[in-house]
C-alpha cells in the first residue's frame, strides 16, 4: 500500500468499472490533497552527450549509428556552451540524455571516448556533469540509461538527480517483432533491477511508462505497480512520467496508432490513483497538443522540464510550449504555476538523505524553506531594496487554502497541515492569503500602527554556547572576530539608560550573551543600574535562557526567580532565544540553549508571576514549513491558556555573518515572499489570541516594512537607538529609526501612527515630545570583560542547558 492505500484490485476494479470524468474527478481531488494548485516545471537546458545507442528500440529517432567524419560525443567544450547558453537564459537544470552504452556495440564509440581519456559513457558522463557543476550555476540530472550499481553511485556525486522510463513491465514488448526487440537495456527485469539499485543508493529517481507502444491497459497498471512497490521500500521514486507514445517518420512505427487524448487522460488518472496524493504525476505538455491543460484535470501536477533554448531531443517534432503559454494553460485549469530544480522538494529538504555532501551548499544557497528555486534576489537585511508588492486577490485556488481561511472566520484553530498550506501560498493564492491577513488586522487592531520609543542595550557578547546561527557572541575562539568582546560596567548601562529617557524612550530592552561568570544576581544588579538611570522606565530584559541560567546559578526555581526579579523593577521579558520551537531543527541550531518544553517552561511561569512577554520565531535557516508551523500553534496553545503575550515578532534570518550559512549548513534566509507570507500567516493563525503582529524594520528594510503593513501587521516595534544583533550578522538598515521615520512610514501608507509603552498602553504628552527633540547618541563605551561584580567568587560556574 502507497499514497491513499489503494489495493491492485480495488485500482483495476475502478479503472475498468468508472467513466472517465469520475476517474479523473477521483485523481485530481487526491492531486489537490498533497499538492494543491500548485503545478511545477523545471527550466532546464537539453545536453545530448551522445546519439549513439547500442539499442535499437522500434520508435526512436534520437539514437543514430555512427557516421565516418563525424564525431559522436559532445566535446567538453561544446558541453559547456550549451549549458552556459541555458545559465543566460534562467535555467537551473541541466539534462543530459544520451543512448545505452554505445561503446559495447560500436568501435567508434570506443575510439573516441579513449581519445577524451574515458573508459566508458558513464565515466565521460560524470566528468561532464562535474564540469557543468563547477563552470555553472546549472544543477545535472542525468538520463543515461541501463546503470550498475557502480555507475549510479559514480553519478550520484555529480549529479542531483537520475532516471531512467520503465516504459513497460510487458514482456512481449521484447520478443520478436516487439518494439524492443534487439533492445537488451529494455528487459523490465533489467530495468526494475537498475531503479532498486537507485533506492538502496538513495538516489531521488525519475520514472515512468510509455503508452500506446503495444501494451494493454491492465499491463499500465501492472507496470505501475511495479514502480509503486519498489518505492515504497526506498522512498526514492520523486516523480511518475506517463509519457506518450508519438508516431515518428523513418521508423519501424511510422504509421502506428497514437493513444488519444482519452486514453492519455485515463492513464493519468490511474496512476494518480495508484501513487496517491504524495506523489508527483507528470505529462509532457509538448506531446499532448492544443489544450495540454486538460491534464491537470486528470491529476498531474507537473510539465517536467521546458526548455526554452534547446529543443527536446527526443522528440523533435513536438516544440515546448512558451513557459507564458504554461502559466496560462495551468492558471485556465485552476493552477498556479512554480519552477522547480531537477529534483522535487520531496527529495531536496532532507538534504542529508538524498544529496551528496559536496551538492548541499550550493543546492542551499538556490533554495526556498518550501525546496523550490528562490524567486527573487533580495537579502534580510541586505543593502538592495526589496520587491514592490502588489496585490490583486482573486479566487483563491489552492482548496486546502481557502478551507483554512474558513476555518479561521468560523473560529477554529487550524491544523498543521493547514498551516503549512499557508505557508506555501503562491500566485494569487499569496495575495489572497496577505489579504485575508489584513482583513483580520483591521478587524482585530484597526487602522493604528504603534511603535515604541525604546534602546538596545546588550551588556555583554561574551557567551559560552555556540550557536550556530549567532554572529553576536564571542567564545574564546572568536574573541576578536566581528571587533572585540565586552561586558559592560554597570555605570555604562545606568548611563545609557538615563540617555534614553532623555531622548523620550519609554523602554530599555536589555539582553546579552551567558557569560560563564554571570549569576541571578548579575541580572539583578544590572535590572538595578538600569533603575538608577531611570527610574521610570519600563525594564524589558531578560530571554527564557538567561532567565534559566540565573536561577540555576542561584539554586532556586525559576518562578522565584522571575519574582524577584519582577519586584526589583523587571516590566517584561523578550521572547527570545525560540529560534524554531522545534527539538528537531533547535539539535542543530541551538543545541546548547534550552528545549522546547524548557521555553515554554520558562515564560508560563514569567505569565504566571504577572509578567507579560513578546513571542519570536527567527525562520529561513535550516527549518522546513511544518517546523515553522508548529511553532506558530505551540505560542497560540500557549497564549490560549495564559493571555501572557503581548505580540509576536516575525524575525528573518539574517545570514551573511552567521557560522552555520559561512559554513554551508543554512539557507541564506527567506526570500521576500516567504518573508511577507510569514507575517500574514502568524495573523491568521494566531487570530484572535495574540492581537499584535509586528515587523523588524532592522531586517525587513522600508519597503519589506510597507509590505508588511499590507499583509495584517500592525506595530514596528521600537525606536532602538542602538542595534548590534543583526548589525553583527551583516544587516545594513541602520541602528534607530526615530519616531519621525516611524510616522513618515505608517502616514505613508495610509495608516494612523500611535506610539506606545512597551505594554501597549498610552505614553504621556512629555515622552512624545522628548522623542521628537532628541540629541545625538553619544559614543557608547563598550567595556572590556574584568573579574568584576564580586565575579571573582563565581569563576568556574557553568550551567549548560538543553
Amino acid at each position: 500500500m502507497t499514497g491513499n492505500g489503494i489495493s491492485q484490485a480495488e485500482l483495476r476494479r475502478i479503472a475498468a468499472e468508472e467513466p472517465l470524468d469520475a476517474l479523473m474527478a477521483r485523481a485530481a481531488a487526491l492531486r489537490d490533497q498533497g499538492f494543491g494548485a500548485l503545478v511545477t516545471y523545471s527550466r532546464k537546458v537539453f545536453i545530448p552527450l551522445t546519439h549513439l545507442c547500442r539499442d535499437v528500440c522500434s520508435y526512436c529517432t534520437f539514437a543514430k549509428p555512427p557516421q565516418k567524419g563525424q564525431r559522436n560525443f559532445l566535446s567538453p567544450d561544446e558541453v559547456l556552451a550549451i549549458a552556459r547558453a541555458g545559465e543566460m537564459a534562467g535555467c537551473r537544470e541541466a539534462l543530459f540524455t544520451l543512448g545505452d552504452k554505445p561503446e559495447l556495440r560500436y568501435r567508434a564509440a570506443r575510439e573516441e571516448l579513449a581519445d577524451l581519456g574515458y573508459a566508458s559513457t558513464i565515466e565521460y558522463l560524470a566528468a561532464m556533469c562535474r564540469l557543468v557543476l563547477e563552470e555553472t550555476s546549472l544543477f545535472p540530472h542525468a538520463n543515461p540509461g541501463v546503470m550498475t550499481r557502480e555507475e549510479l553511485a559514480a553519478l550520484r556525486t555529480v549529479s542531483i538527480s537520475q532516471g531512467i522510463m520503465l516504459e513497460s513491465t510487458a514482456q512481449h514488448l521484447c520478443e520478436r517483432g516487439g518494439p524492443h526487440f534487439g533492445s537488451p537495456d529494455k528487459d523490465p527485469a533489467v530495468r526494475l533491477a537498475c531503479i532498486r539499485d537507485a533506492g538502496e543508493l538513495q538516489i531521488p529517481f525519475t520514472s515512468g511508462i510509455l503508452i500506446g507502444i503495444g501494451e494493454t491497459r491492465e499491463e499500465r497498471i501492472d507496470a505501475l505497480f511495479a514502480l509503486r512497490d519498489l518505492h515504497e521500500q526506498y522512498g526514492h521514486i520523486q516523480e511518475i512520467i506517463v509519457q506518450n507514445f508519438r508516431a515518428k517518420a523513418d521508423t519501424r512505427m511510422a504509421f502506428a496508432d497514437e493513444p488519444d487524448r482519452e486514453d492519455l487522460l485515463w492513464t493519468i488518472a490511474v496512476a494518480r490513483l495508484c501513487f496517491g496524493p504524495g506523489m508527483t504525476i507528470q505529462a509532457p505538455p509538448n506531446l499532448a497538443g492544443s489544450g495540454f491543460g486538460e491534464l491537470i484535470d486528470a491529476g498531474i501536477n507537473d510539465w517536467g522540464g521546458v526548455s526554452p533554448v534547446t529543443p527536446d531531443h527526443v522528440n523533435p517534432e513536438a516544440p515546448w510550449p512558451a513557459i507564458a503559454r504554461l502559466a496560462e494553460e495551468t492558471a485556465a485549469h485552476g493552477g498556479i504555476l512554480a519552477e522547480r530544480f531537477a529534483v522535487h522538494p520531496s527529495h531536496l529538504l532532507d538534504l542529508n538523505r538524498w544529496q551528496d555532501p559536496a551538492l548541499h551548499r550550493p543546492l542551499r544557497e538556490a533554495m526556498d524553506t518550501q525546496g523550490l528555486p528562490r524567486s527573487d534576489g533580495w537579502r534580510v537585511g541586505g543593502a538592495e531594496p526589496a520587491p514592490e508588492l502588489t496585490l490583486n486577490p482573486g479566487a483563491i485556488r489552492d482548496p486546502r487554502i481557502a478551507a483554512a481561511l474558513g476555518d479561521v472566520a468560523a473560529g477554529k484553530t487550524l491544523s498543521e497541515a493547514a498551516v503549512v498550506a499557508l505557508l506555501a501560498a503562491r500566485g494569487p493564492d499569496f495575495d489572497a492569503v496577505c489579504t485575508a491577513a489584513d482583513t483580520l488586522r483591521q478587524e482585530t487592531a484597526g487602522e493604528t500602527v504603534r511603535f515604541v520609543v525604546n534602546r538596545n542595550i546588550n551588556y555583554t557578547n561574551i557567551c559560552f554556547h555556540k550557536c550556530a546561527f549567532c554572529a553576536f557572541s564571542k567564545g574564546k575562539l572568536a574573541a576578536e572576530l566581528r571587533g572585540p568582546a565586552y561586558d559592560l560596567d554597570l555605570a555604562e548601562v545606568t548611563r545609557r539608560t538615563a540617555e534614553a529617557w532623555d531622548r523620550g524612550a519609554t523602554e530599555v530592552c536589555m539582553q546579552g550573551g551567558i557569560h560563564p561568570h554571570y549569576t541571578g544576581q548579575t541580572y539583578l544588579d544590572l535590572l538595578a543600574a538600569a533603575k538608577a538611570g531611570a527610574p521610570a522606565m519600563h525594564v524589558h530584559a531578560f530571554s527564557p535562557l538567561e532567565v534559566r541560567h540565573g536561577a540555576d546559578s542561584l539554586g532556586i526555581g525559576i518562578a522565584e526567580f522571575l519574582t524577584l526579579l519582577r519586584d526589583a523593577g523587571l516590566g517584561s521579558l523578550p521572547g527570545t532565544a525560540a529560534e524554531i520551537l522545534d527539538d528537531e531543527v533547535r539539535e542543530t541550531l541551538c543545541p546548547e540553549k534550552l528545549t522546547t518544553a524548557e521555553w515554554f517552561e520558562v515564560i508560563e511561569a514569567a505569565h504566571s508571576v504577572g509578567l507579560r512577554t513578546t513571542a519570536t520565531i527567527m525562520y529561513g535557516h535550516i527549518e522546513r514549513p511544518e517546523h515553522q508551523a508548529r511553532h506558530l500553534l505551540r505560542i497560540r496553545a500557549l497564549q490560549e491558556r495564559t493571555g501572557g503575550f503581548t505580540e509576536f515578532v516575525p524575525l528573518p534570518f539574517v545570514a551573511m555573518e552567521a557560522p552555520i550559512y559561512r559554513k554551508g549548513g543554512a539557507r541564506p534566509g527567506p526570500t521576500f515572499r516567504e518573508a511577507v507570507l510569514m507575517h500574514a500567516v502568524a495573523r491568521i493563525v494566531l487570530h484572535p489570541v495574540i492581537p499584535n503582529i509586528q515587523v523588524s524594520w532592522v531586517k525587513m528594510g522600508e519597503t519589506g516594512v510597507r509590505a508588511a503593513l499590507a499583509a495584517g501587521v500592525n506595530d514596528l516595534g521600537g525606536t532602538l537607538m542602538n542595534e548590534s544583533i543583526s548589525r553583527a550578522a551583516g544587516a545594513e538598515h541602520g541602528q534607530e529609526w526615530a519616531p519621525a521615520t516611524m510616522e513618515r512610514v505608517i502616514a505613508g501608507e495610509g495608516r494612523v501612527c500611535g506610539q506606545r509603552s512597551t505594554l501597549y498602553g498610552p505614553v504621556s504628552d512629555e515622552r512624545i515630545a522628548a522623542g521628537r527633540n532628541a540629541q545625538p547618541l553619544t559614543p557608547m563605551v563598550q567595556t572590556a570583560p574584568t573579574k568584576r561584580r564580586d565575579n571573582s567568587k563565581l569563576e568556574g560556574t557553568l550551567v549548560r542547558h538543553g
